[in-house]
């Protein structure tokens, strides 16, 4: 049994499905498939249950990767530390939701590890900021991936997936969603962006008396309108934080409720660059931190 398939686990839970699995791992779906049934036989127990149209995790597929992360990181860590120092400048690009939740821990680590590292983040949204790395204005963005696909010449890393939530006022007594968006106005999220898209969809499919009031690019604003009373929305909250300052009532949107995949992206000639390697490797410990997979649990 090879190391990597452990590797291979803890990126099917992140991404949510084989396929996700297999862009991240730079392996086919069919890859990631084999490995898994590998590592099933291996382990002697079930790791996936494919009796649904969709392959889901088992607890014990989230127990093994739990007792895997440590040591697989660390692992990384080893494999990326080198003789040559790791210095230069890093543009990254990153959209304004996920900077509370990664610049903080990513530039300790760097400054820590690699203090001739300069990362120099800049804000945008996800369209703009993948285009700029294709173009070679930015080494690297952090950005929510296209539903299908992506462009060519470019690398994708996953960091966290995310469902989205519906959200009402504190004090808000109905007992559903639908009735929810029958008492409220619909602040909605901007349909530019991906999150926007995935909620207008989902409304669609599921909510028929709905009427949208405004649209905003901005989820700080969003829950602040909803925390007041103003409206109800459906967001992603990368940074469950804000919920704190503008208490809010959370509601799951269910079973096959869309999520919003966070991937850290790149130019594929630049995938062994041993500053984007320190990057990636400094992101992932800031998302798998106690406090950062305490906040998300009380989220979920």
């Amino acid at each position: 049994m090879k190391i990597a398939a452990f590797a291979t686990l803890d990126a099917v839970l992140r991404g949510g499905s084989f396929a996700a699995a297999a862009m991240e791992m730079n392996l086919t779906p069919s890859a990631v498939s084999m490995q898994m049934k590998q590592l099933e036989r291996y382990l002697g127990q079930t790791l996936f249950d494919r009796s649904g149209l969709q392959v889901r995790p088992t607890p014990a597929a989230r127990e093994v990767a739990a007792s895997m992360q440590e040591g697989l990181q660390r692992l990384a860590v080893l494999r990326r530390q080198v003789s040559v120092a790791v210095e230069g400048t890093v543009r990254l690009g990153i959209i304004e939701s996920m900077q509370p939740v990664l610049l903080p821990g990513t530039m300790k680590i760097l400054r820590e590890r690699y203090p001739r590292l300069d990362l120099r983040p800049l804000r945008g949204r996800s369209a703009g900021l993948t285009e700029a790395v294709k173009a070679g204005s930015l080494d690297a963005a952090v950005v929510a991936q296209p539903e299908k696909g992506g462009l060519a010449g470019l690398r994708w890393h996953a960091l966290e997936r995310r469902e989205l939530v519906a959200i009402a006022p504190p004090n808000a007594a109905e007992p559903s969603i639908a009735a929810l968006f029958r008492q409220y106005d619909w602040i909605r999220y901007d349909r530019g962006t991906v999150t926007g898209a995935m909620a207008v969809r989902y409304a669609t499919a599921h909510l028929r008396d709905k009427h949208p009031s405004i649209e905003l690019d901005n989820v700080p604003a969003i829950v602040a309108m909803v925390s007041a009373g103003l409206g109800v929305s459906i967001v992603q909250l990368s940074d469950p934080g804000i919920t704190m300052a503008y208490p809010v009532r959370l509601l799951r949107l269910g079973r096959g409720a869309p999520a919003l995949q966070i991937s850290l992206v790149m130019r594929k000639a630049d995938a062994d660059d041993r500053r984007l390697l320190a990057l990636q490797g400094a992101m992932a410990e800031t998302l798998s931190s106690p406090l950062r997979r305490r906040a998300v649990t009380a989220l979920g």
